[in-house]
This record gives C-alpha cells, structure tokens and sequence, in this order.
C-alpha cells in the first residue's frame, strides 16, 4: 500500500538536489517554485517516514510475542500493537488526504442552470423544484446563491433558471449534478392519478476568471430589449433586457431579471465566459475516451443520471447505482446523503486508477 506513496519521497530527493545546485539556486524564479513544491511536498513525506517507522515496530512487537515472555509482558506488547496497527491505518488516510486529487481540487464558483425537459407544464413544476431543492442545500451548508436568470411557465413552474453558487467545498458536491433527471409522480393535472414520467436537464458550469477566457468584442452582439414575464405580459417598461451571441461557438445567454441594464449586461457576461469554457471542457472530455468512463459517468447533459420516484419516496443515482428512501427530504434540500455518495465513488475510482 505505501508503495504508491514512495514517489513523493524520491521526488523530495530530487527537489532538494536541484536546488543544491548553483545553476539552479541562481535563478530566483526557478528556486521559488522549486522550494514551494518542496515545502508542499513535506507533510507527505513525513508521513511516509512515520509509516515507516511504525512499520520497523510492529515487526519488533511482533519478534517479541513469537518468542516466551511472562503473560503481562505479552499482554501489554499486544495492546502496543493494536494501537500502532490503528496509527498506521491513521497515517495512510491522511497519505490518502493529500495526495488523492479530489482532496486537491480548488473551490470554484458555480453557475447551474436548470431546464424543463420532457413533459410539458409537469416538467417544469419539476425544473422548479430542483431550483429550490439546489438553493435550500446551499442554503444549508452557507454557500451564497446569485440568481442570474428564471423563465417562469404558465403553471407557476420554471422553464428555466440560472444562479451562482459559491462557498467552501461547492464545486466539488455540486460538480456531478449535470444531466438528465427525471421524476415519476402523479401531476396535480391528472383526474386520474396515472403516474407521469417527466424530466429536467441540469448543467453545472465552473465560473472562470475573466483571465482564463478571453473575450474579443468583435466576435460577441449585444441587443438589448424590454423584459417581459410569462405570456408576454412586460414587467418592465425600459430596455433592460440583455441577450449576447457569441458568433465563433454560437452561444447565445439572455438575461432580463434585472431592472438595470448594467446589472443584465454583468450577469450575462458571466454566463457566457462558463458557457465558452464548459465547451472547451467537453470538447477535451471527447477526446480522452478513458476518461468519460470513468465510474461516476462522462458528464454527458444527455444522460440520465437520477430519478426521483415519489410514489415509492425513493430516489436512484443510475450511475453509482445509489438509492435512498428519502425523497421529501431530498427535495427540501438535504442532499448530504447523495452527494457524499457520489464524492466516495469519485475517491475510490481515482484510488483505483492510482
């Protein structure tokens, strides 16, 4: 097990060589960087040396029980034992902490965008719930939630509707949530109580720096317009309204929920720069073939990831073949249970490939 750790120490090694050097230590920048992966690189290091030592005394405790000792001699070598068996186990969770790549991954802002699917006005009473089940769970762990743009329908649901989140560990719970979900119910509508079967797309974007995705003016047209509500009906009487075509990938954001231009104009720039950067994202994902099956999915908005079952209470994540009984608390916001699920599977298929 410790094997796989051993190439931090021999990179140590190597690390601590390079900056002996006087060609190396000459250069500044070169011996900045060096001395910072050195000095990440000493926790794990560290633990790979206590793991080595517990290792020489258990074999030493375990030399002194094969041989005849006194019983309470021998009793206390075994409880010495025991605890360093529950040290080592210690040790090689917090090697695991800092190496695996999950563990490693930055927070980055989110924006999600929730669509009704398949299933007429149905579908989007279910867009409108995931909405409110994403924010009360943000909500919840304190994470801060932007609303960017919502499309009312007739019935009150939501056609769609984007929004921020933002906050410690929300990049890394909420990452997996894009795709095809799909809930089985009987809607308010039907006089007969007949199951329906409807669904909502959900895309989780990673909000970029504005650094990392550079925007030409040429290539993006802005058209402004009157906000209007569901039917047409105007709920603002100015031009406040913002849609941005990006001609080179053709994306087009629209977002109107402000009364101030400036505020639309803000909002949809930054939908746009995700938008560009998922497509960048997925086109790469395209190419590294081993990668889109991986054990959690590929990521794919066309795949059906979770169903939400509410005659049976039940809710299943297709993908790590998860289920809990627990709908109506799910749909209030309290998607603990899954998300830690699927943040395990992500854990131990990377301990896999490792």
């Amino acid at each position: 097990m410790i094997d796989r750790y051993l190439k931090y120490e021999r990179r140590q090694e190597e690390l601590e060589r390079l900056l002996a050097d006087p060609v190396v230590s000459a250069d500044q920048s070169q011996c900045q960087k060096l001395g910072k992966e050195l000095a990440d690189l000493a926790p794990i290091v560290n633990l790979i040396r206590a793991h080595r030592e517990n290792e020489r005394q258990v074999a030493d405790l375990q030399k002194i029980l094969s041989e005849k000792h006194d019983k309470e001699f021998a009793e206390l070598a075994r409880l010495e034992l025991t605890a360093l068996s529950a040290s080592q186990a210690a040790v090689l969770k917090q090697l695991d902490e800092l190496t695996n790549p999950v563990h490693q991954q930055k927070d980055q802002d989110l924006i999600i965008e929730v669509r009704a699917g398949t299933g007429g006005e149905e579908a989007s009473l279910f867009a409108a719930d995931l909405y409110r089940m994403y924010t009360r769970y943000a909500e919840a762990k304190g994470w801060k939630v932007d609303p960017i743009s919502t499309s009312p329908s007739e019935s009150g649901g939501l056609k769609e509707a984007v929004f921020g989140i933002s906050g410690r560990g929300a990049s890394k719970l909420l990452k997996w949530e894009s795709g095809v979900h799909r809930v089985q119910r009987v809607p308010s509508t039907e006089a007969s109580g007949r199951i329906h079967t409807s669904a909502a797309t959900v895309a989780v974007l990673f909000e970029p720096e504005e650094v990392e995705i550079h925007l030409d003016p040429k290539d993006i047209k802005i058209d402004v317009f009157r906000s209007s509500g569901p039917g047409g009906q105007s709920v603002n009487t100015t031009d406040s309204a913002v849609r941005l075509t990006h001609f080179p990938t053709g994306t087009v954001v629209v977002c109107q929920d402000e009364r101030s231009q400036l505020k639309n104009k803000a909002k949809a720039f930054r939908v746009l720069r995700a938008r560009i950067l998922d497509k960048i994202n997925l086109e790469n994902q395209a190419k590294a073939t081993a990668e889109r099956r991986s054990k959690i999915g590929s990521g794919d908005r066309s795949e059906k990831i979770r169903t939400y079952n509410y005659p049976d209470h039940r809710v299943t994540d297709h993908r790590i073949g998860f289920t809990t009984h627990q709908l109506p608390k799910v749909m209030d916001g309290d998607l603990e249970e899954i998300t830690q699920a699927l943040l395990k599977a992500e854990i131990d298929s990377q301990t896999t490939k490792g």
